[in-house]
């Protein structure tokens, strides 16, 4: 296990102490007698370090030309946990409306579905521009909404940086299934073409045999 991969599974260890520092409204922590830690400026703190781990993992792992299967595999799964989390726990403090964590999470799992069906018939979607946004978006929006449950003054802007994830989840989504479309379409296209071909070979191959048959007849007669 090298260590970008070890920055990947430490993402996935973030979550469970993400959830729990959002939902327990208990939990506060006095460094100092000035400084006081609640559960909100916790799970903030968290979150933003499991974010960094998702942008030092990739850049280490190409840097240092670790890049494996395994992490390629955990990478987008420690993603997709991190913000599912994240959401869900901002709807139970109701931070978040509910049909926004469904659009954004549905928007993850059907993309993800693509890429599944799109690899059985042995085509790669590779990340575009906009999904990339979408991550950093999803990231920023999350930490202002998070500030917001301790400064009201944030509550709008968290609000709009939201719909700003569901306007590039959408839109990026909607690019993919198209990526996706076009090539089955040329894959299907191809493959009746084939298989036209192949029919007519035979259909060749059998007027053929069948001409043989006749002028041997000829010829006996």
């Amino acid at each position: 296990m090298n260590f970008p991969n070890s920055l990947t599974l430490l993402r996935i260890f973030f979550v469970p102490l993400l959830v729990s520092a959002m939902v327990q409204e208990k939990i506060s922590f006095h460094l100092t007698s000035g400084i006081f830690i609640s559960n909100d400026i916790l799970a903030l703190g968290i979150f933003m370090c499991a974010a960094a781990t998702d942008l030092l993992d990739g850049y280490l792992a190409r840097r240092w030309r670790q890049v494996t299967t395994v992490g390629t595999l955990l990478d987008p799964i420690a993603d997709k946990l991190l913000i599912s989390a994240a959401l869900v726990a901002l709807v139970q403090v109701r931070a978040v409306p509910g049909y926004l964590a469904i659009l954004i999470i549905g928007r993850e799992f059907a993309v993800s579905g693509l890429r599944s069906i799109a690899a059985a018939e042995g085509y790669t979607i590779q990340a575009s521009d906009l999904g990339k946004t979408k991550m950093i978006s999803q990231v920023v929006a999350i930490c202002v909404v998070l500030l917001g449950l301790r400064h009201p003054s944030f509550r709008a802007l968290g609000s709009f940086c939201m719909w700003v994830v569901v306007f590039f989840a959408v839109t990026s989504a909607i690019g993919y299934f198209v990526k996706f479309w076009r090539h089955i379409d040329e894959s299907i296209k191809l493959r009746r073409r084939s298989e036209l071909l192949q029919e007519e070979r035979r259909r060749l191959e059998a007027r053929q045999r069948g001409s043989e048959t006749g002028s041997g007849v000829g010829v006996r007669t």
